[in-house]
């Protein structure tokens, strides 16, 4: 079974959100590095861009296939973790200690949209 953090918020197609306070830090699951493999490049927004709850803002790669990232909130990207351009694999070795984006958070309604960690762990098992 992944491992499923409490006090985030999740999406349906498996991003996290953690929050404090303006702020949302977002990533992906343990669930999505799990079920994409060894992770070999992660495609980033520029610091200022905006996100769009919804939309992509990036993708991850890995040896067997690339997927989306689907922004669960929307903001302003405020920092990139750049740690993941050297090396992309941290998202194997601990999904939610490595977050992908640091997002002003324009809207915060819209984690009432999001899944929490019993939620999430139920819609993994479907």
């Amino acid at each position: 079974m992944a491992k499923i953090m409490e006090g985030l918020y999740y999406s349906e197609s498996h991003e996290f959100v953690k929050i404090e306070g303006e702020f949302g830090f977002i990533g992906i699951t343990d669930f999505a590095q799990n079920a994409l493999g060894n992770v070999v490049y992660v495609d980033m927004p520029e610091v200022d861009d905006e996100v769009e709850a919804g939309e992509d803002f990036g993708a991850v790669e890995s040896v067997k296939a690339a997927s989306d990232l689907i922004a669960p909130v929307s903001g302003v990207v405020v920092e990139v973790n750049e740690a993941l351009e050297e090396e992309p694999e941290l998202l194997n070795k601990d999904a939610f200690a490595n977050w992908i984006i640091k997002v002003e958070l324009s809207d915060k309604t819209e984690l009432d949209n999001l899944m929490d960690a019993e939620d999430y762990k139920t819609f993994c098992e479907k």
